[in-house]
């Protein structure tokens, strides 16, 4: 095939130019292996002894020290050991883990049993990509944790930015179409229907070091199709947010915020926000 060569010349250049990162599908079969290592549910071969988890734990650990290496923002940090970080970490994560599990199965009454969520849910695996992409990102690694995170987007329609801090025991329940911006805060015991947005009230790029999303207190439960705005908007701890509502507000605690239709004979259905 003849290209013009200028073309050429720009892609090689492009090529040249190019920050090292390590391909998305080595980081996928990475994070996928180490899932099926914290919870064998997921796991090809499961492991029969402590020596072979120690085995595995050791091929892991090289795998990502692999990645790291090809991962030009990262060259300098895996020399400090970031890898090691993370392993430590594990037991930490995969206790978070558990009770995240705990919350989508006593929080769904479809659920038979925790074997079906960790195997079955979107919502688990998305917040198990998440709970791995946020600690590394708070190393200060940037591209791994967003290949991770846009994998369990992908996978499961759940977009969670690693930037999110989430408390435990999280919920989620259906999960597609949900929205977690990057600075958004969620506390614990926070159950999240399909369809929610925590967002940004701008888009613009000098905002990028501003809060710019929601926090969401302890206890609170966000129906299908809610959208809260706004780095300043805080719902307070044991509120209730019922489907479709919109909110780019503070509401306190406690409370319980839905949208009631009213039938008209003449002019059709309005709709209006009841706060109580």
């Amino acid at each position: 095939m003849d290209l013009p060569k200028s073309f050429a010349k720009d892609l090689l250049l492009a090529h040249e130019n190019a920050f090292m990162c390590p391909p998305p599908d080595m980081v996928v079969k990475f994070f996928n292996d180490l899932l099926g290592l914290l919870f064998p549910e997921f796991a090809v071969i499961r492991c029969t002894s402590e020596k072979e988890i120690s085995m595995r734990l050791e091929r892991l650990q090289t795998v990502f020290r692999n990645i790291l290496n090809q991962n030009k923002e990262c060259l300098r940090s895996a020399e400090a050991g970031i890898e090691n970080k993370l392993f430590f970490e594990l037991p930490g994560i995969r206790e978070a883990l558990l009770l995240d599990i705990e919350a989508m199965y006593l929080g769904d009454p479809a659920a038979k049993s925790t074997a079906e969520v960790i195997r079955t849910y979107p919502g688990f695996y998305a917040i198990a990509a998440h709970r791995i992409a946020h600690y590394l990102e708070t190393l200060g690694i940037k591209l791994i944790p967003r290949i991770i995170s846009e994998h369990a987007h992908r996978q499961t329609g759940i977009d969670i930015h690693p930037g999110a801090k989430i408390g435990t025991y999280f919920c989620i329940d259906h999960g597609t179409g949900i929205v977690i911006g990057e600075t958004t805060v969620i506390g614990s015991h926070v159950k999240i229907y399909q369809g929610v947005t925590l967002g940004g009230l701008s888009v613009r790029k000098e905002d990028a070091k501003v809060k710019r999303h929601p926090t969401i207190e302890d206890n609170v439960v966000l129906y299908s199709g809610a959208t809260i705005l706004g780095g300043e908007t805080v719902i307070g701890k044991g509120s209730i947010i019922g489907g479709n509502v919109w909110l780019t507000r503070s509401v306190p605690a406690g409370s319980k915020i839905y949208y009631k239709a009213k039938m008209t004979n003449s002019a059709g259905d309005s709709d209006t926000i009841t706060v109580k």
